[in-house]
């Protein structure tokens, strides 16, 4: 399956979205509109950090464990993702550019590893619906940077 991949620049510099993404309890607060039941082990942050987290889209739940498996600061970090008892196996990567005119360009792209065989027979809709809620995604990661970065500088 083609991978899906979605971004948005934000006025906060690559430093200050690494250090708010590299903390894994950090996502629960952007992705809780389609990512709940957040149970967390490992590291707090960085390689080994990981969640057991219950996604729901499309009108179906199922478990997903999201583990990072790299991180280069303040550069990208890659998250390996396993639901459907192991048949969809995914990664997640965050790549971080610094703009021009200050602050970051944030891309999120989801590449499946693996899929079980109804997510590659309906292929667009998956992808369609992953795009949508992503892009949701990244709209609430840009609001909870700003809340973040202005708590720590107050």
């Amino acid at each position: 399956m083609q991978p899906v991949t979605v971004s948005i620049d934000v006025p906060q510099t690559p430093e200050q979205v690494y250090g708010f993404l590299d903390v894994m309890a950090h996502h629960e607060r952007f992705t809780d509109h389609y990512l709940t039941n957040w149970r967390y082990s490992g590291p707090p942050r960085g390689i080994g950090s990981c969640a057991t987290v219950t996604a729901a889209l499309s009108g179906t739940k199922t478990d997903v464990t999201i583990k990072v498996i790299e991180a280069e600061a303040p550069r990208r970090i890659v998250e390996h993702n396993v639901s459907a008892a192991g048949r969809r196996q995914a990664h997640g990567t965050y790549a971080l550019e610094p703009l021009r005119t200050g602050g970051t360009h944030i891309s999120f792209t989801y590449t499946w590893v693996r899929a079980p065989l109804a997510d590659r027979l309906l292929a667009p809709v998956v992808r369609t619906t992953l795009r949508h809620a992503n892009r949701a995604v990244m709209r609430r990661l840009a609001v909870e940077l700003a809340r973040h970065v202005s708590a720590a500088e107050s």
